[in-house]
């Protein structure tokens, strides 16, 4: 049986609403539609992915574990679309993808020194998108910063840096030179807490010292416009902080936190040799620019 990929948007569409209404609506289909397209890819794989009244949809074991292998599937379908595209049409691309603080200029330019016919372009990702960009085609490679999910992906660690605690200026730790994770424990983390999960799991921290929900953040700017306002406290590697300064934050470097690692991160399916020249060429700048060098991990 082939699995038909519209099905599958169908399906992922439902799982991630778990309202055929509203599933239907961003879909841009009608909702009868939509059913008899669940139904279909039901029947195909011969299993039910939901149980359905006229309260609540929620999703079997089954349809939990095609969620799981649904997202990735799809990603790769346009990849390989926007591979095919690209070959297809004009000047051949290659793409750079990067989180906040980390500088690729002087590999981009080895690359294009490489091959004066390619199109290289950066694109600047976020602690949500980071390894996205690269399992959907929007990017070739895409230096990423730890914890990832590995899954489908290759990654080549270059080097790690410290991580420091960002705090508004007047902040009663905002002048110490050096502090423990201890002293924080009492503060409101404005991150996903497990990015952090050192101060996630620290002895005898409650659960949530704010009753208010954690603000939707999706770049470092808005992470200190919240830190500024006295909101909570966000945790950057060392570069990304002195990047962004402003006079109305401080970093304080954080004595037991253990530093960030940064990866070149590539999908397993992408198979193009321009992958494995620039990975030469992150590994070779890493070093030259005094980074800790690594070992390969796949």
């Amino acid at each position: 049986m082939d699995v038909d990929l519209r099905k599958l948007r169908y399906f992922v569409a439902v799982a991630e609403e778990l309202h055929f209404g509203r599933a239907a609506a961003r879909l841009h289909i009608a909702q009868p539609v939509l059913s008899r397209q669940i139904r279909a890819l039901e029947h195909e794989l011969r299993a039910e992915l939901f149980l359905r009244d006229r309260r609540s949809t929620v999703l079997t074991e089954a349809g939990r574990q095609l969620l799981v292998d649904a997202r990735p599937l799809l990603a790769s379908a346009e990849a390989l679309r926007r591979r095919v595209h690209r070959a297809a049409h004009g000047r051949p691309t290659f793409t750079i993808a990067f989180m906040p603080g980390i500088i690729v200029t002087a590999e981009a330019r080895a690359i294009a020194r490489l091959h004066p016919d390619l199109s290289v372009a950066v694109v600047r990702t976020s602690w949500n998108d980071q390894v996205e960009v690269v399992h959907d085609g929007r990017a070739d490679v895409s230096y990423v910063r730890l914890p990832v999910d590995h899954r489908g992906l290759r990654l080549r660690p270059l080097f790690t840096e410290p991580r420091v605690v960002v705090l508004p200026r007047d902040h009663r730790l905002a002048g110490k030179e050096s502090i423990d994770l201890a002293d924080l424990a009492e503060e409101r983390l404005l991150q996903d807490p497990d990015a952090v999960p050192e101060w996630r799991d620290l002895p005898g921290r409650r659960a949530d010292p704010e009753p208010r929900p954690r603000p939707e953040l999706n770049s470092v700017e808005e992470k200190l416009e919240h830190v500024a306002a006295y909101a909570g406290m966000a945790i950057l590697p060392l570069s990304t902080a002195a990047f962004y300064t402003r006079p109305d934050v401080v970093h304080v470097p954080v004595a037991d936190l253990g530093h960030n690692q940064v990866c070149l991160a590539w999908a397993e399916g992408n198979r193009s040799p321009l992958v494995d020249e620039f990975v030469d060429i992150a590994v070779r700048q890493a070093r030259a620019a005094g980074l800790s060098p690594q070992e390969s991990a796949s």
